[in-house]
């Protein structure tokens, strides 16, 4: 079943029972105290719950973003604005009117977290905004101020659409679209308590550039991709990656059938990830989907009709605990229409065994070994329970007439067995406890192989890089070496030229010239004449 209708709604505050009402995995809408007034309807905007209140900040209505903080109290199940003034070292984004009570920055598609007593919105779009890095705003819940932080580092460019999770005091950014339009996939890291920027470089394989995806931290140690779109598919996949070696990784999935889907929003509770709304360019996705994180199984927790109000994109979804039970939270998006309402659902308490998170050869090599020592160690264990029960038995079952001397040998025997099982047994347990550290020196060498062979295949690439500029050089060499020779056979048949020249022009003046004899005969004629 999908959402309540109207008049299966569950009031809160003074007027009703509030969340405790809420149903077991169906989405029941949550309806305002009588006479408050609700906040405009909304897509793409941000949402947090603290202190039993639901922060809403901006979003996108009518092409139009929106600046304004509204505020659910779910004690009195009222709407309230919450106005904000610049704090007094704020370093605003327009300069020039920092003066007055200026209002928070229009934002959509922008990204927050709870981080202390203050509410942290990074990236989206704003047209206020002339930076092409990306900002950061600080809202003070105690004081009802906001200021814009100075961050440093290398601080990453402008987007929307990206994902935001908070691990420890570090903010990790992941994707989202540019200011022009431009997909992108690149992870940033920023610190909270130094506020540097921080660009992570990672292994080969992550997930294709996208936006309107949904990220999770699982175990402080895993994030979670999934969904999204580019401009032109939507995604389904999920990928994986590991915040110490910084692999990303895409684990098989078991279960339900997911459909593509962008624009969802999703949360966390202990190892299930909830995802609710979203769409694929053609309708809003109807399903409400959990993953276990430990095993990667998903399931379909409940469905609404196409032209629910949840099958939307660009809502948000957060949880809050009441009285020990814990509650999803639904507000905002469009499908069709702007949505400003509240729907809550109680997840149902879901059990998972045998967790199978990332299982590498070597790790299922040495889960296997273990398992056969633990194995020996139960059989063991079981067959020397076997003999005690047995001896038990022998013993009463023992005629009153046998020997007492019998009795004795037969007990002592028993028990020189069991001895030995027992001795037995502690061998066992001491090479299982050998196993185990071979199995952990067989990860450290593993790690430090690892490692080896990424330095050796970096090497090899820069020898590839080495040998293919010296293969450039030997083809320019042997270019110009056939060029040289061309040129010698030339120069040698000019030179033969040259000398048969010469030889003609040599052989042609002394025909002309007669020799010496012929010039002093004809001298002497002269002068004859003379």
């Amino acid at each position: 079943m999908g959402v309540e209708e109207e008049e299966g709604a569950i009031n809160g505050g003074e007027e009703g029972p509030g969340l405790a009402a809420a149903p077991h995995d169906r989405w029941v809408l949550l309806r305002p105290a009588q006479g408050s007034a609700r906040p405009s309807a909304r897509y793409k905007h941000a949402a947090e719950v603290v202190q039993d209140k639901l922060y809403v900040v901006g979003g996108s209505r009518n092409g139009r973003s929106l600046s304004d903080v509204q505020v659910f109290d779910f004690r009195t199940s009222k709407w309230s604005a919450l106005l904000l003034s610049p704090s007094r070292d704020s370093n605003q984004l327009n300069l020039e009117n920092n003066a007055g009570n200026q209002p928070f920055p229009a934002l959509a598609s922008h990204s927050m977290v709870k981080w202390r007593n203050m509410l942290l919105v990074v990236a989206g779009n704003s047209r206020a905004s002339t930076s092409n890095k990306v900002s950061v705003w600080f809202i003070d819940l105690e004081t009802n101020s906001w200021s814009a932080v100075d961050t440093y580092g290398k601080v990453p460019m402008a987007r929307g659409g990206q994902s935001v999770t908070l691990v420890g005091s570090r903010l990790i950014m992941f994707g989202g679209e540019d200011n022009k339009r431009r997909l992108l996939s690149d992870l940033h890291v920023l610190d909270l308590e130094t506020m540097i920027w921080e660009e992570v470089k990672t292994e080969k394989g992550g997930p294709a550039p996208r936006y309107d995806h949904s990220a999770a931290v699982y175990a402080e140690h895993y994030l979670l991709i999934f969904g999204g779109s580019s401009h032109s598919t939507c995604f389904n996949d999920l990928y994986l990656l590991d915040l110490q070696s910084l692999e990303w990784s895409q684990p098989d999935t078991q279960g339900a059938h997911i459909t593509p889907r962008s624009g969802h929003a999703g949360m966390m509770i202990d190892e299930n990830w909830y995802i609710v709304g979203g769409g694929d360019n053609a309708s809003g996705s109807t399903d409400t989907i959990v993953m276990n994180a430990s095993k990667f199984v998903w399931s379909v927790v409940t469905t609404v009709s196409v032209r629910d109000r949840l099958a939307c994109e660009g809502l948000t979804l957060c949880s809050t605990t009441v009285d020990g039970e814990k509650f999803l939270i639904a507000f905002g998006g469009y499908n069709g229409k702007y949505n400003n309402e509240i729907f809550v659902m109680k997840p149902k308490p879901r059990n998972f065994v045998q967790p199978r998170l990332f299982q590498s050869p070597a790790a299922a090599a040495a889960a296997a070994s273990v398992k056969a020592a633990y194995a020996v160690i139960t059989a063991t264990d079981e067959k020397t329970k076997d003999i005690v029960a047995t001896d038990d038995l022998d013993v009463k079952r023992a005629e009153p007439g046998s020997s007492s001397k019998q009795m004795v040998a037969e007990i002592d025997a028993l028990n020189g067995e069991k001895g030995e099982l027992e001795s037995r047994l502690a061998e066992v347990r001491t090479e299982n406890s050998k196993l185990k550290d071979k199995l952990d020196m067989v990860k450290l060498s593993y790690n430090e192989l690892t490692k080896e062979l990424r330095s050796v295949e970096n090497q090899l690439a820069a020898e590839g890089s080495r040998c293919q500029k010296l293969e450039s050089q030997i083809a320019a060499a042997h270019k110009r070496l056939e060029s040289a020779s061309s040129l010698e056979n030339e120069l040698e048949a000019l030179q033969q030229q040259i000398s048969q020249a010469e030889q003609t022009m040599t052989t042609s003046q002394r025909r002309k010239s007669g020799g010496v004899w012929k010039w002093v005969g004809g001298s002497a004629e002269v002068s004859d004449n003379e």
